[in-house]
């Protein structure tokens, strides 16, 4: 049991905030490797909540090995997402403040493949061909701010 859901028993749907850390994996054309959420069928990166006492970046790795299947060879610190943008409802009722540190990692490897309790589909998609209302609500921004200094 995580963190988060242990609070969740006892707050129920209000809203929380969360720590997170998110991985965007980059390939050697450019193009970000995504995954389609299962519970608002929109495109997103690979992260989670933090547990306790773990390391930002000990938390981007596990949940990018979970959801997509992939080692990071190297991260790199890319942006912190927080405020009112990164504030969410999920569609099962539960809210949640969001502040993320996000990290962009060029060199991994592993076989690709999706978690499939939280992945629907994985793909890469070229910066240009990414469509932020097809982004999952709280990562619009980092998305935004990633087309900006990259693309």
């Amino acid at each position: 049991m995580s963190y988060i859901m242990d609070l969740r028993r006892v707050v129920g749907h209000r809203t929380l905030m969360q720590c997170a850390a998110s991985v965007i994996c980059v390939d050697d054309k450019g193009r970000l490797l995504l995954g389609k959420r299962t519970d608002n069928h929109m495109w997103g990166y690979a992260g989670g909540s933090i547990e306790i006492d773990e390391k930002a970046e000990d938390c981007a790795r596990r949940e990018l090995l979970e959801e997509m299947g992939i080692v990071a060879d190297e991260l790199e610190f890319f942006y912190v997402n927080s405020g009112p943008e990164a504030h969410y409802v999920y569609p099962n009722g539960d809210e949640v403040s969001n502040v993320e540190i996000i990290y962009i990692c060029r060199k991994y490897h592993g076989e690709i493949r999706r978690q499939e309790e939280e992945i629907e589909e994985i793909r890469y998609f070229d910066p240009s061909d990414i469509v932020i209302d097809e982004i999952s609500p709280p990562i619009r921004e980092v998305f935004r701010e990633y087309i900006k200094r990259f693309a």
